[in-house]
């Protein structure tokens, strides 16, 4: 049988595509077949109570014991695993939120980097209105409030726009770029970018773990369900950095 897809011989793209990541979190939902599901683990109960009406000469007592609690065990064992499951996905918010809280040091540590070097920059030229605004925004506190996925990928886009307009005109001035404080500002920027990406893909790793696990039926995804959860938005490029990926770096 011939695979579904064929790398060798399917239809190719020649001019690529670009790809983005959709912002929408999807509510996890059940059906009237897992509820029934969840019901129908107790019905084994009805054995034993049936039988016990009907012929209650058949076991001595601990024989209906027995036949009782081996009836309640799969009942008893969903509750467990529900248990369980509640908690590993609260565990699995607390990772999320720790991973979340090192990029939000980072984007912080960014900021103040713009907040110093932009003074020092504006003496000697003009800069752009929309980077000075996105300073003064920042000084309240990145941005405005980054306790979600959407809001952190808003400042994230902000600052990555802020950047691209500030250092490419320092580019152009050499006494700027000989600024030993301008120098070494563009050297920790650099070195934040990489901390960034390394922690995003972290948290995305993560993203990818609860969304996936929302959905594992039967216990995983009654337990979502039943508390109401979403699947999360993973960090993505801002648009200002997927136009500088498509520049050209080098001059042949």
């Amino acid at each position: 049988m011939a695979n579904e897809l064929d790398e060798m011989t399917g239809p190719v793209n020649q001019a690529g595509r670009n790809i983005n990541v959709i912002e929408k979190q999807i509510l996890v939902r059940v059906g009237f077949g897992s509820r029934l599901f969840e019901v129908l683990l107790w019905v084994p109960l009805a054995i034993p109570a049936i039988l016990l009406v009907a012929r209650p000469d058949l076991l001595p007592w601990y024989g209906w014991l027995i036949l009782a609690g081996a009836c309640l065990l799969p009942g008893l064992w969903f509750i467990l695993a529900k248990i369980s499951a509640r908690n590993y996905f609260r565990q699995l918010q607390q990772k999320i939120q720790a991973e979340a809280s090192q990029i939000d040091n980072y984007l912080e540590q960014r900021v103040q980097i713009l907040q110093n070097v932009a003074p020092l920059v504006s003496r000697a030229i003009e800069l752009d209105k929309d980077v000075m605004k996105n300073i003064a925004a920042y000084r309240s506190g990145l941005g405005g409030g980054a306790n979600s996925d959407t809001a952190r990928n808003v400042v994230s886009q902000n600052l990555d726009t802020a950047f691209g307009r500030l250092f490419p005109q320092v580019e152009n001035y050499p006494e700027l770029r000989a600024h030993e404080q301008i120098k070494l500002a563009m050297q920790q920027n650099n070195v934040l970018q990489r901390e960034i990406t390394a922690a995003r893909s972290l948290y995305n790793d993560t993203v990818l773990q609860w969304n996936t696990d929302l959905f594992v039926w039967p216990v995983k995804q009654i337990v979502a369900a039943n508390a109401r959860y979403t699947t999360r938005i993973p960090y993505t490029a801002s648009d200002t950095v997927k136009q500088r990926a498509g520049e050209t770096f080098f001059d042949a």
